[in-house]
This record gives structure tokens, sequence and C-alpha cells, in this order.
């Protein structure tokens, strides 16, 4: 049992660790290095070899960092190689009140990306905007791969007993049930990419 003083210690720590996480959230623009430049957060487009564990893993991917022109996206793609293109790069899928109006823009760029019938495309959204994607249409087409993010700070001091739950926004409403998996689970080595595992992309 703690005493009243060490949980007020536990508790101010856990909130000194929300505010922190709270602030790194609100820049958008994520900090990172490439292989030819140390240190940019204003990139608008990397190459590199796919490295999470998704359907292109392996593959000369072009990294679209925010929205940028077609022409420009297929002229690189096409110069470099590349045989799938990642949309919402470094975190850059940023929109204040998820309308239409700002989920437009990116539906036109992805969708004539994917006319092209060329080229994987991936998509890095946060889980909060899955419904809107659906609403897209996007999902329909068999060379999309949707990435959804699920930000969970510090998984590793949840404990060996915790679970990640899947599950419905209510019961029997759209899923056939829940899905349950160990968090041990799902950080298993296979799933596993190390932040080292991002450093051969180049700018651009």
């Amino acid at each position: 049992m703690r005493t009243i003083e060490e949980f007020k210690l536990f508790n101010n720590e856990q909130l000194r660790k929300e505010k922190h996480i709270k602030e790194q959230m609100k820049d958008t623009k994520m900090k990172r290095s490439y292989k030819n430049n140390d240190s940019n957060e204003n990139t608008n487009y990397f190459i590199g070899t796919e490295v999470e564990n998704t359907r292109t893993k392996g593959l000369k991917t072009l990294f679209v960092v925010g929205l940028q022109e077609v022409n420009q996206i297929l002229s690189i793609a096409n110069m470099n190689n590349c045989q799938a293109i990642y949309f919402g790069a470094n975190h850059s899928f940023a929109i204040k009140k998820n309308s239409d109006k700002e989920w437009l823009p990116w539906e036109k760029m992805i969708k004539e990306v994917l006319n092209t019938s060329k080229f994987w495309c991936l998509f890095d959204f946060d889980v909060k905007y899955q419904l809107s994607f659906l609403d897209t249409g996007l999902a329909e087409n068999i060379k999309m791969i949707p990435v959804v993010s699920v930000k969970i700070p510090y998984i590793e001091q949840l404990g060996y007993n915790a679970v990640i739950k899947i599950d419905d926004m209510d019961f029997n409403k759209s899923n056939p049930g829940v899905w349950t998996h160990s968090v041990q689970d799902i950080t298993y080595p296979d799933s596993f990419t190390h932040w080292d595992d991002y450093r051969n992309d180049e700018e651009w």
C-alpha cells in the first residue's frame, strides 16, 4: 500500500507526463533526422524502404509530408522508381474540425494517385479519423493501405497483464464482436520497428 505522500508524488509524476505528452502533440511537425540531413522538420518529401509491417514492407517508397501537388508527387515517384507512396508521413495529417472541406484536398490528392493504378498508396491517420476516412471510399481501392495510428505513450509501463481492446461504438453496432490482444502479443518482435530503422530515409 502506498502512503499518502507516495500517492501524491506518483500522481504528480503522472500529471507531469500527461502535460509533457500534450505539449508534444501540439506540435504537428515531427522533428527527425534523415540519412542526408541531420535535422529538418520542414521537408515535404523523403524516400526510403518501407520498414513498417505493412503489405509494402521492403518496397522503395516516396513519403509525402502534408498536402502536395499530385503532378509533383508522381514525377518524384517515377524519377526514383518508387513502388509505393506514403501519405500523411511524419504525422502530417492534421486537421482541426474533421470537416468535409478539410478532407476534400486529401481525398482528391490520394484518389488521383490511386487512379494511376501504378503505386501502392498508404495513408497514415489517427484512429479518431477512421469513420471519416471510410466516408471517402478510399478503402475500396485494392491498392489502398490505411495506416490507422493509435498513440499509446509509455506502453511498456502498462505491465505484463495489460491488453489492448479493439471495441465498437456501442454494443453490437458495426463489428461482429470485440478483439482483445495482450500487449505482450502486440509488441512481439516480428511487428516491431525500432526508431533506428528510419534513419536510412533520404530527404528529397
